[in-house]
């Protein structure tokens, strides 16, 4: 018995290149290089959601060890001070202070100068 699958495919094909919709060249155009494309496209994307998360968390320690060092201290010396003065701040938030509002990042420092 012979089977069609005139609208199966057409949907598949169509569902496929509408994911495929700014690739470059014939890779939004034609369906086996679109698929092909699409298929690294979502292993990157399923990658850089992790890596994304690293990447930040490394930004938030630079940005808080750049502040520590204006202030004559390490970031290691300064996340031992907080954890052993009981504050807890996450890295998120102290960047953001150190970034946004350097009084308070001071204030925060003094505070904490007892445990260094």
């Amino acid at each position: 018995m012979r089977v069609k699958t005139g609208v199966v495919r057409r949907r598949r094909h169509k569902k496929v290149l509408k994911l495929a919709r700014g690739f470059y060249s014939g890779r939004h155009k034609h369906f086996r290089k679109a698929k092909e494309q699409l298929e690294r496209s979502l292993c990157y994307a399923f990658r850089d959601r992790k890596q994304k998360k690293r990447d930040f968390r490394s930004l938030w320690i630079v940005r808080i060890n750049a502040a520590c060092r204006m202030h004559n201290t390490s970031y290691s010396r300064f996340m031992h001070a907080l954890k052993s003065a009981n504050i807890e701040l996450d890295r998120k938030v102290l960047a953001d202070m150190a970034m946004s509002d350097a009084p308070a990042f001071s204030a925060l420092l003094d505070q904490v100068k007892t445990h260094l």
